[in-house]
């Protein structure tokens, strides 16, 4: 997904967020944070992780799906690809 590379001055900082957050988590945990404080870490990893994922598939979908002047084997590829994270997601 070549196009992403465009969008990681959006897509890094995001990331860099995240591995805080994470690290974060096992600061909390290597000082015997409570367990509602760890929890409240985690809870906002995923949250943050579920809003990458969603910018990342939209713009899946606009380049890979609804883009104009894609084949159809293309467009049948990109939503192919997109059904098999959405599976592993859904797990």
């Amino acid at each position: 997904m070549g196009h992403l590379s465009e969008k990681s001055t959006d897509l890094l900082p995001r990331v860099r967020r995240i591995a805080g957050q994470v690290g974060a988590i096992e600061r909390a945990l290597v000082a015997d944070a409570s367990c509602g404080d760890v929890l409240h870490l985690v809870a906002a990893v995923r949250g943050a992780v579920n809003g990458l994922l969603d910018e990342i598939i939209a713009d899946h979908l606009e380049q890979h799906v609804a883009l104009p002047g894609l084949s159809d084997a293309e467009r049948a590829a990109g939503a192919e690809e997109l059904m098999a994270v959405i599976r592993r997601y859904a797990k």
